[in-house]
């Protein structure tokens, strides 16, 4: 079995994943601890580092435009991968929230709006169309866009070559995923909560992570 294949796998057992470990915890479950179990992961950028962490980020790329499989900023920021079964449940019950919308910044709308026109787009791309460009923007566009990964309302989606380095593409699930976003639509709350509830039990750190977005937008 390909290492992308069994990666696959890992992240449909469990549904959803994070890609490197914090400070090699055992939760929340990374892709790295299932990957290469009982290894310690060293961040190291240099010819001493190990060759594994290198071999992981050019799998997270490819699996990033794997539509097998969803890839997000979401648990804390950090690299993220769902199942397609979990990622529709979390949407589902999101979806749930009739003002989830309306708990959006004016920015973050901006950014969606600009993405379900057009996706996915560079981080380059979609800050000149925001006008968000420079240093004086970059935390609120940052901040803006990190409300959009945790509300399922966009993905990211492989890199863009537009500089001297790849840049994360981003796109609106609507349009990169319509058959998610439509299925989540059409699921009963009460499947969603039960997918939840198996694959996110609640005493696991993402299913804290995923209660206070449902808190954050009811309030």
């Amino acid at each position: 079995m390909s290492q992308e294949k069994k990666a696959i796998k890992k992240i449909n057992e469990h549904g959803v994943l994070l890609v490197f470990p914090i400070l090699n915890a055992k939760e929340p479950r990374s892709l790295w601890s299932e990957l290469y179990p009982r290894t310690q992961m060293r961040w190291e950028w240099n010819e001493n580092g190990d060759d594994k962490v290198m071999a992981l980020w050019a799998l997270m790329k490819r699996l990033s435009e794997n539509r097998e499989v969803i890839y997000s900023k979401w648990y804390q920021g950090r690299a993220t991968f769902f199942s397609r079964d979990v990622f529709t449940a979390l949407l589902c019950l999101i979806q749930q929230q009739n003002s989830v919308e309306q708990t959006l910044s004016r920015t973050s709308r901006t950014l969606l709006e600009i993405l379900e026109n057009d996706s996915p787009l560079s981080t380059k791309q979609l800050k000149k169309m925001a006008e968000l460009q420079g240093r004086d923007n970059e935390a609120e566009y940052n901040r803006s866009l990190k409300k959009l990964f945790l509300k399922q309302l966009v993905v990211a989606f492989g890199e863009v070559h537009d500089g001297a380095f790849p840049s994360l593409a981003v796109g609106a699930t609507r349009i990169l995923y319509e058959d998610i976003w439509t299925a989540a639509k059409k699921m009963s709350p009460q499947i969603a909560q039960k997918t939840v509830d198996h694959f996110l039990p609640n005493t696991t750190k993402t299913r804290r992570c995923f209660d206070k977005i449902q808190a954050s937008i009811s309030n």
